[in-house]
């Protein structure tokens, strides 16, 4: 067992056990010396606490004596771990110890907090910069059909019947087996909870996985026939959980709003019974998103009829339960459809062009105003090739992704001067593509998911038994040096 003790000449009492401290308010001086494995280590109290209350740091920073206190444990890792106390940063030398070594040490310390904040905190994504930098294995003959992240980075993949979870770090690995056949959405709650529905088996599933993938609770929708309903999608806020229900008889569909902690429903919006040949009431919702600071929710579906693809686009104003505004999907439908909060756009790529297109959200319900304005050549919306099935679009920050086939593309807003307006008054709205990655890195069958988290951007491709990391680096920093 590791001890701290302080080193006086007249005192007793020189191996306190570290549980047993009692502390009082710092008194004296400002410098505390620490005893660490051996090696002396001297620092202030400001720098302690910054590690927090809770941390063993903090409790330094409190004793009457300003030390030497021994702690027995590893001085190397002890030295990084001060250093990113003083600077945020870990330094140059934590390339050469194990990063588990780190995390452990973390953990004793109380600080593992601080550790992530360092190697994966979502401010330092850099979406220019990204490549590949390593490849999960499932360890499995099912592919992945779903994945969700958490904000630092927590990354669950769903796989045929199963959920495999990798905490932030990639390295530590676990995975539980639900009642699923295969998984269709999922969405992480926390690091160990998390939301799983199918298109074939009733009802949405909260999940724990520190339980192996035990069921917490059944989330279930009944039409007025009281058939059963399958998950179609999906999404939540930082309160509320939202998901896109269809009847099993497919003659009806629904999105309930729940309590995102009591998991209790709070609302019921877009509920359409379906009755002859009315293909728009028809047609579920299977793409859900959040838009925070519109406070309304997008919700998007498509249906594959002899006329070709429709679908339709609704904002959600869930306070009154109506439509803010709509879309409807006729020409050049979405194959894929996102939505970016931070440039108040929605984007998506056409299922007959494989252009993608955006349309401002500070101008909807504009008299006149066209709403899609493709950002490609828009010389293929009638494209009879359909180049656009199977492509995925997604936004994370200020930044687009779009995948094509097995490349990815990076759609960015380049700002203008303000001369350049458009008769709205508001700034005209210029993005241009580039091409993501090295050339080795684009090789491989066609992309299935995007998804982000942390620092990180997680791909999956189709008929492969993994999922590939792509990251910048962070101050010289990746995670395939460590894994």
């Amino acid at each position: 067992m590791s001890t701290l003790t302080t080193t006086t000449m007249t005192s007793q009492n020189d191996n306190l056990n570290l549980h047993k401290l009692k502390l009082h308010p710092s008194t004296g001086s400002n410098i505390v010396t620490i005893n660490v494995g051996g090696q002396i280590f001297q620092t202030t109290d400001q720098t302690l606490t910054l590690a927090g209350p809770k941390s063993l740091f903090s409790q330094l920073s409190e004793l009457t004596h300003p030390g030497p206190h021994f702690i027995d444990r590893d001085p190397e890792l002890f030295s990084i771990l001060l250093s990113l106390l003083r600077t945020g940063n870990l330094p140059s030398k934590a390339k050469s110890h194990d990063l588990q070594d780190l995390i452990e040490e973390s953990k004793f310390y109380k600080i593992e907090s601080l550790l992530v904040n360092s190697l994966s905190n979502p401010s330092q994504f850099d979406p220019f910069n990204l490549h590949k930098t390593l490849i999960l294995p499932l360890n499995s003959r099912d592919t992945a059909s779903a994945v969700a992240t958490t904000p630092f980075g927590t990354l669950l993949v769903s796989h045929g019947s199963k959920i495999t979870s990798f905490d932030w770090s990639l390295r530590k690995k676990s995975t539980a087996l639900t009642q699923f056949t295969a998984i269709d959405s999922m969405l992480a709650i926390s690091p160990n909870l998390v939301a799983a529905g199918a298109t074939d088996f009733s009802g949405l599933q909260i999940l724990d996985l520190e339980k192996k993938g035990f069921v917490l609770e059944t989330l279930n929708w009944e039409n007025v026939t009281k058939s059963g309903s399958t998950a179609q999608a999906i999404g939540s806020s930082n309160d509320m959980l939202f998901t896109s229900f269809e009847s099993s008889r497919r003659n009806s569909n629904s999105i309930i709003v729940y309590d995102l902690k009591t998991f209790f429903p709070v609302t019921e919006i877009g509920h359409y019974e379906i009755f002859g040949s009315d293909l728009d009431s028809a047609i579920p919702a299977t793409k859900l998103k959040w838009v925070e600071s519109y406070n309304v929710l997008m919700a998007a579906g498509s249906h594959s009829g002899p006329s070709g693809v429709s679908g339709n686009v609704k904002f959600w104003d869930i306070r009154s339960g109506n439509v803010v505004w709509e879309f409807k999907e006729k020409v050049d439908c979405f194959s894929d459809i996102t939505v970016s909060d931070s440039l108040s756009s929605i984007f998506k790529v056409g299922v007959n062009s494989g252009d993608v297109f955006n349309a401002d959200m500070r101008k909807l319900g504009s008299e006149g105003h066209d709403s899609w304005v493709c950002l490609g050549d828009n010389t293929k919306v009638g494209n009879v090739r359909k180049e656009g099935i199977g492509c995925k679009i997604e936004a994370h920050g200020n930044q687009v992704f779009c995948s094509k086939g097995c490349d990815i593309e990076l759609w960015s807003e380049v700002v203008l001067g303000s001369s350049r307006k458009r008769e709205e008054g508001l700034p005209e709205r210029v993005f241009r593509k580039n091409l993501m990655g090295r050339v080795k890195d684009m090789e491989g069958p066609r992309v299935t998911t995007l998804t982000f988290g942390g620092n990180k951007m997680f791909v999956t491709r189709k008929d492969q038994q993994s999922v590939e990391v792509w990251q910048s680096s962070v101050r010289g920093f990746e995670l395939q040096k460590w894994v």
